[in-house]
């Protein structure tokens, strides 16, 4: 394979993905010519064709694609793509195919690389370790599974020294970076269609902790067992690093941040969830061990608006309360809902979510059924299906689950009735949940909840 500085083409075959077109704006940015396909025109398309990128919604052989030469173009595509006729021409005609997570693996070799991985909270860590790291005007790239409300977007281009990576653990993609600082925040079972079960999910972070070269750059939720020395980080418990004496004022989180030769008190934060502290110190952790200043990393933490689609919140004048959240795993949804309850324990909640993957859905739906079932009235949408087919997971559907949801007020919705079905509810707080295309309600329910 060339290096990558000398194509001066390359096609993204699946771009609207959110780790796909992180990686193409690093490449547009670059000055290169970028292309590709998607089978959706979504806000994130639309972005991109609006920084210059040019993108096409049919699968089909265009002048635009016949024109590329092999030599000088490299074809990237995702994993959750399965048959192109795009793909297929390419791969027929001979060009270099390589898959995001490669792509990605190659830009880390030439940066120091600062991978976040974990099955929950890598998105909201290593958005905040990149927030910090502007904050601190450090020479860094970021590449980023989500949107940043700071810098509205998911790549951000400050320098080259650093590279900040999302390490996504699906289909072992984060086996690839060659990072010089990790962090693993979480380990619990999921995407077990890729791995089975529980102890290989486990063995696959083991395996990725172990491309770390020093045990001191390597930072680990403590309890969590990696197999190899490490730093550890914790809240409300003594860590190597961790946070303590949280307390809340007028709708933010104060707490204390220790390090193993200082305490620096009053953090103050926004992001709520005695999660999300646990996010913030393994962050803070990171930047320490960078050598910025505490009173710079306190503004910017202060500062952090968050992550779109993580616990982003809407107060109204008329009372109600709108949160949209990416949650898809029970122990996600768990955390929303205690969040909820902390902050409004008496005020009546309405949850709307949609299960992704028949997979995931069958897997855990004892799970899902008891942190749904935390809600005062449940909308179920249909499952989307993302990569798969609903003729291989026979009886696993949405009435299945809902069935095990200990709930009086309950019901199953496709996405199209959804928004109609909302508007004849009851509710103090509405909560929107899940990671498919349940967030095309976001626009319309912010345009009526005003209204109410």
């Amino acid at each position: 394979m060339n290096n990558l500085e000398t194509y001066q083409n390359f096609y993204f075959v699946g771009i609207g993905g959110i780790g796909m077109s992180a990686l193409a704006r690093y490449f547009h940015a670059s000055g290169k010519k970028v292309l590709g396909y998607d089978k959706t025109n979504t806000k994130l398309t639309q972005a991109l064709m609006n920084e210059g990128i040019d993108i096409v919604f049919e699968d089909v052989i265009n002048e635009k694609i016949t024109s590329l030469q092999k030599e000088n173009t490299l074809i990237i595509y995702t994993p959750a793509i399965k048959k192109l006729r795009i793909l297929d021409y390419f791969i027929v005609n001979e060009f270099e195919v390589l898959k995001r997570a490669k792509v990605l693996g190659l830009i880390t070799e030439n940066t120091d690389c600062i991978a976040v991985a974990g099955t929950h909270g890598k998105t909201t860590t290593s958005t905040l370790v990149s927030h910090l790291c502007k904050e601190a005007n450090l020479p860094f790239s970021c590449f980023l599974g989500g949107i940043s409300e700071n810098f509205k977007s998911n790549f951000l281009y400050n320098g080259s020294q650093y590279s900040v990576v999302e390490a996504d653990e699906y289909d072992r993609s984060f086996l690839n970076l060659s990072p010089n600082w990790a962090v693993i925040t979480s380990t619990d079972a999921d995407h077990l269609d890729i791995y089975g079960d529980k102890n290989t999910i486990e063995e696959g972070f083991k395996q990725f902790a172990a491309l770390v070269p020093n045990d001191k750059l390597l930072f680990v939720r403590k309890g969590i067992e990696i197999g190899r020395p490490h730093i550890t980080y914790a809240v409300n418990e003594v860590a190597d690093y961790y946070s303590d004496n949280l307390r809340m004022e007028n709708d933010k989180i104060y707490f204390d941040f220790h390090t193993p030769t200082e305490t620096i008190k009053d953090f103050i934060w926004e992001i709520p969830g005695i999660h999300n502290v646990e996010n913030a110190t393994a962050a803070l952790a990171i930047l320490n061990n960078l050598g910025v200043d505490f009173e710079t990393l306190k503004k910017a933490i202060a500062n952090f608006k968050g992550i779109k689609r993580r616990y982003t919140k809407h107060r109204y004048e008329n009372g109600k309360i709108y949160i949209d959240d990416y949650a898809h795993h029970p122990t996600e949804i768990n955390a929303v809902m205690s969040s909820i309850r902390t902050f409004y324990p008496e005020k009546k909640l309405l949850v709307v979510f949609q299960p992704h993957l028949f997979s995931r859905t069958r897997d855990f739906a004892d799970g899902f059924a008891e942190s749904l079932s935390q809600a005062d009235e449940l909308i179920l949408l249909d499952i989307y299906p993302a990569r798969e087919l609903q003729e291989n997971f026979e009886g696993i559907t949405s009435s299945w689950l809902l069935e095990k949801v200990n709930l009086d007020r309950k019901e199953v919705s496709t996405l199209d009735e959804a928004f109609n079905k909302i508007k004849e509810k009851d509710f103090d707080i509405l909560l929107t949940v899940g990671a498919g295309n349940i967030d095309t309600l976001y626009d319309p329910i912010c345009k009526w909840i005003g209204k109410i």
